[in-house]
């Protein structure tokens, strides 16, 4: 017998609670103590009436998604039969909605014959977002409840929308101020003293003298927009079938559409996402309870675009920023450009004008570390050079209190080097903002060798206090992300040396889905940030740096769209770009030079070798324990680097393609004449395809 429902009888109504922590989802034993404690009720002649509740937080945000494609998932009794014993109940049910509403959750509400509910729950059905559309009834009770045009813009939109907003209709038959069980009690007892008709959503029918109009509107729209995801227009056809047919070929309609949305490579991508991004969250050797240190104050050094960008998350979300410059001049500018991007904000109605000077207030600007020393955190990020950071780190050392977290905004340096520049190596870790940083989701966070576990519990919760994807990673050159992205880019670069062009690569891999190809990103960077990267690591191997294309292009002063011109040109005031004839004059150089006679390579081969690096560098940086998982991987490069959405990461999509067939690929591009060491298979790869299994 299940135990996350109880009931209680209060006169001549039956209070069922479902409390199955944190969000009641509909897991099979909720499913299972709904139906028994429906029995229960029915069973009891002194019960004339039922309420089913949740709890503060959520009434229920919908299915299991932990249990699809399981045993369990599939088990009975489903939701739509659980809906039906509601429905079909004899007794009157009333749902009690509070907090989350959401997906299966609104449609067992749907399910009920009447509905209260607090002012500020939440109601909505926001499985278009993982590649679904409702399929336990709700594209067609919905539609019943509130009309044609509501539901569809519900469905396809995914947003919970306030219970307030559906006061007054078939939806919420009365907002309950106060609380909630009393108030539904209340209304359960007016039900029986009434004698009112009991309501089913499923007899209603849906009115609306414009709907086909209406329905072609929304399919030319949704067309339109929906590119590479099937799921809103599915949603709209769905909803169709409610207009004009029964209830049971809606629902049939539904089915169909649900079950094809379920098979689709689109959804299983986003559904990978939504675990991945809750799975990134936990973190292997971190003891459970582990606690947090307090950070009331956080100091950022650098007011450019990086640290401006980091300042902002920080105001964002209420915490106060020290913020050092070591120029007035520089500290102005950077104080200015906040003010503009939040001014830009109030512009376009996202903040009010109190708002803008509340943020603002937030900063102390200054040009002494000395100010530092109160301080929780402080991010630094200055120039990427060792010596640079050593002078800052040996600096917070000598001001900060104890107990301070010290963090690193580096892309690429050592960590663990950084952190022996303190007499506290265990407060200090990496914190890889991406830029823009008060726009990008990502951030990854570096755990060094010594890093406390406190300190990283912390940096995770304040992640999540700034609204960030975090991922934790383990200290090698690049992290995860710009480790792989090194990898990418030199496929990219092999391409140019046997016969691509700038943007016949970039074509092909926006054909793909990426959002931007590599030559058009790294004109967007700069192209100098990756010649200093490779002059770096020449140096620290003692070797000589064997020039590439991308340094001729350097050489040239051309370093993307800061300078004009890098691979592509632009116009002034334009970031359109351009290709150029002097880039294919130094690649032509460069391969006459080598020896390179160039051949023709097709879109397929760009797409399959620019992959393969990324998933064999993956598989490396798994099996060094650098990510903890193939998902973090995914994470990164879905919220980080502009992989596509519907094809769910690169090991992911790895997973889709075979791994048996990405290591035949590999293999044969580490058979080529004086290819790069790196084609090799990664042995984790390697041992994956051959037993079979996949990454995820």
């Amino acid at each position: 017998m299940s135990n996350v429902v109880s009931i209680r009888v209060q006169g001549p109504v039956a209070v069922l609670t479902m409390d199955r922590p944190p969000v009641n989802s509909l897991g099979y034993d909720l499913r299972v103590g709904i139906a028994d404690r429906l029995d229960e009720a029915n069973a009891n002649p002194a019960v004339q009436a039922i309420v089913l509740t949740g709890t503060a937080r959520a009434f229920s945000a919908g299915a299991d998604v932990t249990e699809f494609g399981t045993p369990k998932g599939a088990k009975e009794p489903n939701l739509r039969v659980i809906i039906g014993l509601l429905e079909n109940n004899a007794k009157p049910v009333i749902g009690a909605i509070a907090g989350q509403c959401l997906g299966g959750g609104l449609e067992l509400a749907l399910g009920c014959h009447f509905r209260v509910a607090a002012a500020d729950a939440q109601l909505g059905l926001p499985e278009v977002k993982i590649g679904l559309l409702p399929g336990a009834g709700g594209t067609q009770r919905l539609p019943r409840l509130i009309g044609l045009e509501a539901a569809l813009n519900m469905i396809v939109g995914g947003a919970p929308v306030a219970a307030a907003k559906f006061a007054g209709t078939k939806l919420v038959d009365k907002v309950i101020e106060g609380d909630l069980v009393a108030g539904a009690i209340a209304f359960a007892e007016e039900v029986i003293e009434k004698k009112l008709p009991l309501r089913r959503a499923r007899d209603l029918k849906v009115v609306d003298p414009q709907g086909e109009a209406f329905l072609q509107f929304a399919r030319n729209t949704v067309a339109a927009m929906g590119k590479n995801f099937p799921a809103p227009m599915k949603c709209v056809e769905a909803v169709a079938a409610s207009y004009g047919k029964s209830f049971e070929q809606g629902v049939a309609a539904e089915r169909e559409g649900f079950l094809f949305l379920m098979a689709s490579p689109e959804s299983k991508a986003l559904r990978h996402a939504f675990l991945a991004e809750r799975a990134a969250a936990k973190i292997p050797n971190l003891p459970e309870g582990t606690p947090l240190r307090d950070i009331q104050s956080v100091g950022v050094i650098g007011a450019g675009t990086m640290g401006g960008g980091i300042t902002m998350n920080f105001l964002n979300a209420g915490v106060p920023v020290v913020l050092l410059e070591m120029k007035q001049e520089a500290l102005d500018k950077g104080l200015a450009t906040i003010r503009r991007n939040y001014e830009n904000s109030m512009k376009k109605g996202k903040l009010k004008p109190e708002q803008v000077e509340q943020r603002m207030a937030l900063i102390t600007p200054t040009l002494s570390y000395d100010a530092f020393e109160n301080v929780d955190l402080v991010i630094e990020a200055v120039f990427e050079n060792m010596d640079v950071k050593k002078n800052v780190f040996e600096t917070l050392d000598a001001v900060c209190k104890p107990g301070a977290i010290l963090a690193s905004n580096t892309s690429y340096l050592n960590v663990d080097t950084i952190a022996g520049f303190t007499k506290r190596p265990a407060d200090v870790l990496g914190l890889h903002f991406f830029s823009p940083a008060n726009v990008m989701r990502l951030l990854e966070v570096v755990r060094g060798a010594k890093t406390a576990p406190d300190v990283l519990a912390t940096s995770m919760a304040i992640a999540k206090k700034i609204k960030k994807i975090a991922v934790v990673s383990g200290v090698c050159d690049g992290f995860i992300g710009n480790r792989m992205l090194a990898r990418y880019g030199a496929a990219a670069a092999g391409l140019i040396n046997a016969g691509a062009l700038p943007q016949q690569i970039d074509g092909a891999l926006q054909g793909f889905g990426m959002a931007m190809g590599p030559f058009r990103m790294g004109d967007l960077a700069g192209l100098d940030i990756g010649w200093a990267t490779r002059k770096r690591k020449a140096a620290e191997a003692g070797v000589q740096m064997k020039p590439i294309v991308a340094d001729k292009l350097c050489e040239a002063g051309r370093y993307g769209q800061k300078t004009g011109a890098g691979w592509y040109r632009y116009e002034a005031g334009k970031r359109d770009p351009i290709p150029d004839a002097l880039t294919e004059q130094l690649i032509d150089e460069y391969r006459a030079a080598n020896g390179i006679t160039p051949r023709r390579i097709r879109d397929d081969e760009v797409v399959e070798r620019c992959m393969f690096a990324l998933v064999n560098e993956g598989a490396r940086i798994l099996e060094e324990g650098i990510a903890a998982r193939a998902s973090d991987i995914d994470i990164v490069y879905l919220n980080g680097y502009g992989f596509p959405l519907h094809r769910g990461g690169p090991m992911l999509y790895a997973d889709t393609v075979g791994l048996p067939n990405v290591v035949r690929a590999l293999r044969r591009f580490a058979a080529e004449p004086g290819a790069d060491p790196s084609w090799q298979p990664a042995p984790l790869l390697v041992r994956l395809a051959e037993e079979g299994k996949n990454f995820n």
